[in-house]
């Protein structure tokens, strides 16, 4: 079933994180935990799923960290979205046959359109479209300010 869960909102804070904050070097988990308030924990555990599903990349070392594995415009919520649901794999209930004919038959179904569309839409919003919305909302990049152009 298709909900917002906590692991589902952090991977997705996780990815923007990333990519709004980042500069020359790599964004580290710590800094990630302190900008969004993501537990550590979890915080782990999605970047990890998130490196071997090709989202992410784990750059190791004393100023080891994370970068996208590819550019922004090329990463959706629906992907990550995804990616934490076949980790979570809570679509059981749908898949049972158990139940009342009405639920079975009529209830689940549009429940599996429904999810199906809104993955649709998803898959529609960039993660290069969600940082154009955090610098609409005013939230200043730490990355773009460590940044230096001067020649």
């Amino acid at each position: 079933m298709l909900k917002l869960s906590r692991k589902t909102l952090f991977a997705i804070e996780a990815v923007l994180d990333i990519a709004y904050h980042a500069g020359a070097a790599p964004v580290q988990s710590r800094e990630i935990t302190r900008r969004q308030g993501i537990p550590r924990r979890y915080l782990e555990q999605a970047l990890q799923n998130l490196v071997r599903s090709g989202v992410l990349v784990g750059v190791r070392g004393p100023r080891g960290g994370y970068r996208l594995a590819r550019e922004r415009r090329r990463i959706t919520v629906g992907e990550i979205i995804r990616i934490v649901r076949n980790i979570d794999d809570d679509d059981e209930l749908l898949q049972e046959e158990s139940g009342s004919p009405l639920g079975y038959k009529v209830v689940r179904p549009l429940w599996l359109e429904l999810q199906s569309e809104l993955l649709a839409r998803l898959d529609g919003v960039t993660v290069d479209e969600l940082c154009d919305r955090a610098d609409l909302a005013g939230i200043v990049s730490e990355g773009r300010s460590n940044l230096d152009f001067s020649i």
